[in-house]
């Protein structure tokens, strides 16, 4: 089954800081916690994003286990939007949407991540009893993180 977790966060800093800061995969530790052990694989010499590119990751997504994580940027409209999709990791299927819309306090940015399980059955079971749990601590934990690096005074 098919699952959908969707994001927003109000930015206080213009589109380019925002598009820079996200669209760079190097920023992704920074923002993911760190009992996650993430770890960007790819040695990324120009950080520019753009249709096409792979990046590997080291992940640890559950009791510490250390898994590949591999996406591909399906999509980029440059300042308004950008797609990763898992090429191989844990899921069945990972699809982000990430959207920045400028307004007049500085960038709303929206996440939509389509989201399914292997396993089945099973992998419903896992979602229920702790994966979806586990998603929404990231997003959390992102949240906090963006607050603290974007939104506050200076």
């Amino acid at each position: 089954m098919v699952h959908q977790l969707k994001r927003e966060q109000q930015l206080y800093c213009n589109l380019e800081t925002a598009w820079k800061f996200f669209s760079s995969a190097n920023n992704l530790s920074e923002i993911t916690p760190k009992d996650m052990n993430f770890i960007v694989r790819t040695k990324l010499e120009d950080d520019e994003i753009y249709k096409g590119m792979i990046i590997d990751y080291y992940v640890s997504p559950l009791l510490g286990i250390k898994m590949k994580w591999q996406t591909e940027i399906k999509q980029v409209s440059f300042q308004k939007s950008f797609t990763d999709f898992q090429n191989k990791g844990p899921y069945k299927l990972w699809n982000h949407f990430h959207e920045f819309i400028p307004n007049e306090k500085g960038v709303l940015m929206k996440d939509t991540i389509d989201y399914e399980l292997p396993m089945g059955f099973l992998g419903e079971i896992a979602h229920q009893l702790f994966v979806k749990k586990k998603l929404e601590h990231i997003f959390e934990y992102r949240n906090a993180v963006l607050e603290k690096l974007f939104n506050q005074k200076k």
